[in-house]
């Protein structure tokens, strides 16, 4: 046990890195070494390739970790390995042969508007296969109980790279085509480096044999496609659709507002590292109390949490933007939306642990699935309505409407749910500091004004949370540390 909270703090650690450093280079970097229309092309091409990687893995990575440990036998096990590194490489194969054929088709799908993307679709090919491997080599250090470095390579390294290339531009050493061809090499080179060290940990010799369990393989790895092919939709859909209706200098608004807003899913990230496998094991053993107890803990102390970091970020937004160049324009209402939509996943707590450790997972698959398309045609339906502020109003009903889902089943199935009068609470307090603090001007540089603000902020929050007594265990924090 020593080692999974050994390197979970690691983890945590570095994924806190990781955002910090994404944010500098989202806000600053970007948007001032950058022309706006560069910056739109290079976070299509990401979400675009985020959105094919699920496909060519074909669930492979999460195959790997449910059936690893399963195989005593070494020869079952060389067969079951060799089967995950060439069905991905079957896959991407038919795709690679089948975009080059219809190369030229695939160049007309975009507008004439956006003609500065057509020279570089083919990188959304080798991203996406880069990206597909990579988890795959990630899921392999895991089964051997090694997330460290795997975790920084996924959470580190790309975003420093990203600086460097960023600063080489700034520099004039790069160009920008210079800089996208660059940035493809930093996910083949980080692909390469996982994969050595996967090798490194556990050797295996090919076998082009299936393994015994193959049909059940097959039908596990066609479920979690389903399930990553629609996280991936629902995350990365409104930023592809953008382009399809859109100037891509838009693309660059709506990352910008987006990422933004995206910072309050910290606290969950850094808690289900934890409640994930304590769920499992609460599930397995049939301990429904303590799973119910679980449930509303970490429901309400992710809320209480994340509900600050929406308080800070709707509440500054504003003088943010005035250390960003002028050519990018605040969209409040996708901040707002896409922020909501973020509470609203911290507001489930251990909800989707809950329902993928359970056998009731195939039920929000399919109901996955239908959300995935109901954001396709809310997009279709919204952006040319009301622009990249349409894209932010598809993603958050779709994440809305899925997370209702989420809790009907829990509900229905486990009777129980993840509220209390102190959740109500909870959100009665948010929109109170939101409405407080919103409207409050100070006369001074913006930077001051964030760091006084925030720090008000946060001051009056822990007292009026610790007063209430809403979270037991973040009133625990505060004595041991803040109150000390």
């Amino acid at each position: 046990m020593g080692v999974v909270i050994n390197q979970s703090i690691k983890n945590v650690i570095i994924t806190f890195f990781g955002f910090g450093i994404g944010a500098v280079n989202t806000l600053f970097l970007f948007t001032n070494f950058m022309e706006k229309e560069y910056y739109g092309l290079v976070s299509y091409l990401i979400s675009a390739s985020n959105l094919i990687w699920p496909l060519m893995a074909f669930g492979m990575q999460n195959t790997l970790v449910k059936f690893f440990s399963s195989y005593k036998d070494k020869d079952q096990q060389n067969k079951f390995l060799t089967l995950l590194l060439i069905v991905p490489f079957g896959i991407s194969l038919f795709l690679g042969v089948f975009g080059t054929i219809f190369y030229t088709t695939l160049q007309g799908f975009f507008d004439d508007e956006n003609t500065v993307v057509q020279p570089y679709i083919w990188t959304i090919f080798i991203l996406a296969f880069a990206v597909s491997y990579f988890e795959i080599f990630f899921a392999w250090s895991k089964v051997k109980l090694k997330s460290v470095f795997g975790n920084f390579m996924k959470e580190l390294f790309l975003r420093v790279s990203t600086s460097i290339l960023l600063i080489l531009v700034y520099a004039k050493i790069l160009s920008v085509e210079e800089f996208i061809y660059g940035l493809v090499i930093s996910y083949i080179l980080r692909t390469i480096v996982m994969m050595i060290y996967a090798f490194g940990l556990h050797s295996f010799k090919f076998r082009l044999s299936l393994p015994d369990n193959y049909v059940s393989i097959f039908k596990y790895s066609s479920l979690i496609l389903i399930a990553g092919s629609v996280a991936t939709l629902l995350i990365d859909l409104d930023k592809a659709m953008i382009e399809r209706y859109l100037p891509i200098e838009n693309l660059a608004d709506y990352q910008l507002c987006a990422f933004i807003a995206i910072v309050i899913i910290i606290p969950s990230r850094a808690m289900h590292q934890i409640t994930y496998p304590l769920t499992a094991k609460l599930i397995n053993e049939k301990k429904r109390d303590q799973l119910h107890e679980l449930y509303k803990k970490s429901s309400i102390n992710l809320l209480v949490t994340s509900g600050l970091l929406f308080v800070l970020i709707i509440c500054n937004v504003k003088q943010l933007f005035e250390i960003i160049p002028d050519d990018y324009e605040l969209y409040i209402w996708i901040v707002v939306l896409i922020g909501s939509a973020k509470l609203f996943d911290n507001l489930l707590g251990n909800n989707n642990s809950i329902i993928y450790n359970s056998d009731y997972y195939r039920i929000i698959l399919y109901i996955g699935l239908g959300m995935a398309i109901l954001t396709f045609v809310l997009n279709i339906l919204c952006i040319p309505v009301y622009g990249v502020t349409g894209a932010a109003i598809a993603t958050f009903t779709a994440v809305f409407c899925y997370n209702v889902a989420k809790l009907w089943i829990v509900n229905a199935k486990f009777k129980m749910h993840p509220f209390s009068k102190k959740t109500f609470l909870t959100l009665i307090l948010i929109l109170t500091f939101v409405f407080g603090f919103y409207y409050w001007e100070l006369p001074f540089h913006p930077i001051f004004n964030i760091g006084i603000k925030s720090v008000l902020i946060g001051i009056s929050y822990a007292i009026v949370i610790y007063g209430l007594k809403i979270s037991p265990d973040i009133n625990s924090l505060i004595k041991k540390y803040l109150i000390k």
